[in-house]
């Protein structure tokens, strides 16, 4: 509200200042002998007077006509109705205040003349009128689109946020239950790691539980929590199971979304790792150069094995993640007779939430 009413204020002094600057150019070719100062105080006297049967017109517009014909719906004859007496009200006010006084009392040194009730001064009258309510319309019409414009921006960044809220709790209870699952393999083999396992697996839901529900996390942090997982599984595979891990980062402290890298891996691990008997790998890429992160994973699997990836929960989640925050990426997912692939490129400099 304090907006709105600092905003009208603006507009008037800003019309003030106009239409003093218009009412000096007409008035100074009759007044050549006269001070400057002088006739801006006549021409400051003059506009002054004239302005209340303008305001008159452009808050009764303003706050009945279109107020009611936009919040109440009413037909258009009936705002036209109303409109009428006001305006009549308005003219007739301006021209007796122009007639009587600008004219009889502010510029009594050069009368003008004019008939008070003559066509072409009425003419003239409503057209003034008109002018400054017509000003007053488009502007406040300006912000109640500006203000329109940001309450649906709010609600788009509002039901995008929700969204990927969602999307993020579908995919901690995957992420948990995966590892549940290492740990009670690792307890049925009475496992001396299982204490390790545990206490690596608190560490981990620390992080899922605060550091996931921040909007966006420093890449660094991302890619700790990975190193976490990581060493989760080598303990639950042994030597079986070879693991590197490069990262080439120039800016760590690059924001991502939490949890955002992390389905592709336990996708590695669950579709591949998992599911080969003999030794396996798993590489993992990650390289942030000015503001483009590349993500690539490789995981062996069994040959002629099939890994299907359309149900699979954290990919979905993680495709429909990338579709709501960033504009420019590239997700390529490949299975290839005896490896599964996934090229994630993302530039973080087009993060349409932020």
């Amino acid at each position: 509200m304090k907006n709105k009413v600092k905003l009208h204020i603006v507009f008037w002094l800003a019309y003030l200042v106009y239409d003093t600057g218009l009412e000096y150019a007409w008035m100074r070719g009759l007044y050549a002998n006269s001070s400057t100062w002088h006739l801006i105080w006549l021409v400051l006297a003059t506009v002054i007077v004239m302005l209340p049967p303008k305001l008159l017109l452009a808050y009764f517009v303003l706050n009945v006509t279109i107020e009611r014909g936009i919040m109440k719906s009413k037909k258009a004859i009936y705002l036209v109705l109303q409109l009428i007496p006001i305006l009549a009200a308005s003219l007739v006010s301006y021209r007796l205040i122009v007639h009587y006084v600008v004219e009889g009392k502010i510029y009594y040194e050069h009368p003008w003349g004019d008939k008070l009730w003559a066509t072409t001064t009425l003419i003239n009258s409503f057209i003034g009128i008109a002018f400054a309510t017509g000003w007053a319309v488009a502007m406040e019409s300006f912000r109640m689109f500006w203000i329109s414009r940001e309450r649906e921006k709010g609600l788009v960044k509002e039901k995008l946020e929700a969204e990927l809220m969602f999307l993020r709790t579908q995919t901690n209870p995957h992420f948990l239950f995966n590892t549940l699952n290492n740990i009670y393999a690792l307890a049925r083999k009475k496992s001396d790691e299982t204490a390790n396992v545990v206490m690596k697996l608190s560490k981990l839901l620390r992080f899922m539980l605060y550091e996931s529900r921040k909007e966006r996390i420093p890449l660094a942090d991302e890619l700790r929590m990975i190193d976490d997982y990581l060493e989760l599984q080598k303990i639950r595979y042994n030597e079986r199971l070879k693991i590197d891990f490069f990262k080439e980062i120039d800016d760590p402290t690059k924001q991502v979304s939490p949890l955002l890298l992390l389905p592709f891996i336990e996708n590695a691990f669950k579709h591949g790792v998992s599911e080969t008997r003999f030794d396996s790998y798993i590489r993992i890429d990650a390289k942030l150069e000015r503001g483009t992160l590349q993500f690539y994973i490789e995981n062996s699997k069994e040959e002629n094995g099939e890994i299907e990836v359309n149900d699979n929960i954290g990919l979905s989640n993680v495709r429909r993640q990338l579709e709501l925050m960033y504009t420019d990426y590239n997700l390529d997912i490949k299975s290839q007779e005896k490896k599964f692939t996934v090229n994630l490129t993302i530039n973080l400099n087009h993060d349409t939430t932020l």
